[in-house]
């Protein structure tokens, strides 16, 4: 018997937002009997919205959670008896940032077909339009909570970008959005360009570049919404 594959389907980054996934997406759902998701309820309301027929209980859903060994193994068996499997993140595409990365490395180890497939990713799409050097950038995921490490942090990275011209990436919880740009603000040089990128994709959506100097001026308040921050000195 020949081996399913492992489509990587992307979803939404905000829910009302259907026109940033491609209409081949469907086709890749329509191949798969089973799915490995990061939240089940976010993975099949997405899919009864791409697919409005789709009747949700003729197919096998497990929740990724942090990939344990009995998921895995749930994963690669289910891959050797013949079934494709698409994987879901809660937003955007899987693997990035994203607890997916651990199963797609053991489909990789089994030597299965792993399919990617385009859709919206916030850290693509910010560093596309914030202007920064796309040719050298690097993804950090959250920084420290305490607000001491963080700043030491944020020097760390903004002296490692004027080392080597290189954009430097990192998301946060959104209620701590306006105390992590607080701390940026502090802990950075003036000259340093600093882009913030809120609610991508959405009617709300706003992708700001500027200095330290003049983000002081004019602090924003993000707040609870989805944001992703981007640095180059």
């Amino acid at each position: 018997m020949a081996s399913g594959k492992v489509y990587l389907i992307p979803t939404l980054l905000h829910e009302d937002v259907l026109e940033t996934i491609p209409p081949y997406i469907l086709d890749a759902v329509k191949n798969c009997q089973v799915f490995f998701v990061e939240s089940e309820k976010t993975a099949r309301r997405f899919l009864k919205k791409i697919w409005k027929e789709m009747v949700i209980d003729d197919y096998q859903w497990f929740t990724i959670h942090k990939a344990e060994l009995e998921v895995k193994q749930h994963f690669l068996h289910l891959l050797k008896t013949g079934n494709n499997i698409g994987i879901i993140s809660e937003a955007g595409c899987p693997g990035i940032a994203d607890p997916g990365q651990i199963l797609i490395e053991a489909a990789q180890q089994a030597n299965i077909v792993v399919k990617p497939l385009v859709g919206p990713s916030s850290i693509l799409l910010a560093l596309m339009a914030s202007g920064m050097n796309g040719q050298c950038f690097q993804f950090h995921g959250y920084l420290p909570i305490d607000s001491f490490e963080r700043k030491k942090m944020i020097r760390e990275l903004e002296a490692d970008s004027k080392k080597r011209n290189c954009t430097q990436l990192f998301i946060e919880t959104p209620y701590r959005n306006n105390p992590l740009t607080k701390d940026v603000l502090e802990a950075c040089h003036d000259e340093t360009r600093f882009c913030i990128a809120v609610d991508i994709t959405a009617s709300s959506e706003t992708i700001r570049t500027k200095s330290i100097k003049k983000w002081k001026q004019e602090v924003p308040d993000i707040h609870k919404r989805l944001a992703i921050f981007l640095l180059h000195a």
